[in-house]
């Protein structure tokens, strides 16, 4: 008998995450500090997580000119 596929757990982002992710380097320690743990956790999120973003959220982002994380991958984002 085969064993059931693993299903990877889910990550609701919020609008802080892609905040964090697309920002320029903030000059504030812990700004800053929060950018790069988010940098951290995004870069293999997509592989560990699916992720999911509220309509509420993903109308936050367009307002603010961000790109909804539910439609770029984890390192399509890193580039941008």
């Amino acid at each position: 008998m085969d064993d059931p596929p693993q299903m990877n757990p889910t990550a609701y982002i919020e609008t802080s995450v892609v905040s964090y992710l697309t920002s320029r380097p903030s000059r504030d320690v812990v700004v800053a500090a929060y950018q790069e743990v988010t940098r951290e956790w995004w870069r293999d999120a997509a592989a560990r997580f699916d992720l999911a973003a509220s309509e509420l959220v993903l109308a936050e982002c367009r307002e603010a000119g961000f790109e909804p994380p539910v439609i770029c991958t984890p390192n399509e984002l890193m580039e941008a």
